[in-house]
């Protein structure tokens, strides 16, 4: 089993780091180009390599960590996915920069976290992010928490939980034990119409709850 991360930012380091901890090797990539990644690489040690897009996309198992505004473009660009299971990190909100006016708008409740939903019009983040990777067995899962904890997936004697969704059981089983390995209490909530709302940040009932298994 291969593991490719495509995105680099918080959450794709993050699942890398915690991957590593665990001696699981992936190829992570950005759009640029494995040179950027050099210092990543380094940092983290021989089970991460730095690849293009398109090798980090033709592994078994594919996290796509991008903002969710940047998906469809890179996804769309990338080759047939073939039944290879992917896994959806995204979530439909945009980041504000730091000092701007956005981050002070009385209309948006998450602003004060630098972030703004996007509107999708009532359709679940994932069943559109199905659509950016057709052939693909879809899998929600690292989206929910803050990326800060991912590199604790142990804590006061317990394991963090992480929760994971989609409509492929085989694909589920592959990804649950990836997450177990990796040392947090993998926890199914149901189909990609089910679990994927529940997950979804900002306004999913699970999104950034921080359950621990003791």
């Amino acid at each position: 089993m291969t593991i490719g991360i495509i995105g680099a930012g918080a959450l794709g380091s993050g699942v890398a780091r915690a991957l590593a901890k665990v001696g699981i090797s992936a190829t992570i990539a950005n759009s640029r180009g494995p040179e950027s990644l050099a210092d990543l690489v380094k940092e983290i040690g021989p089970t991460l390599k730095a690849g293009t897009l398109a090798e980090a996309a033709a592994a078994d198992i594919v996290l796509v960590a991008l903002r969710w505004v940047d998906a469809e473009k890179v996804l769309s660009a990338l080759p047939a996915w073939n039944g290879r299971i992917v896994i959806d990190g995204t979530n439909p909100v945009a980041f504000l920069e730091e000092g701007s006016p956005e981050r002070n708008d009385p209309t948006n409740p998450f602003a004060a976290y630098g972030i703004a939903p996007i509107d999708l019009g009532g359709v679940a983040s994932t069943d559109i992010f199905a659509g950016f990777v057709p052939g693909a067995r879809v899998v929600k899962a690292f989206n929910h928490l803050d990326v800060d904890v991912l590199k604790e997936p142990t804590v006061n004697g317990g394991q963090r939980v992480l929760f994971y969704s989609g409509n492929d059981a085989a694909a589920k089983a592959e990804v649950g034990a990836v997450i177990e390995k990796m040392g947090f209490f993998a926890v199914d909530v149901g189909t990609q119409a089910v679990g994927g709302a529940l997950a979804q940040l900002p306004f999913g009932a699970l999104a950034m709850t921080n359950f621990v298994r003791v």
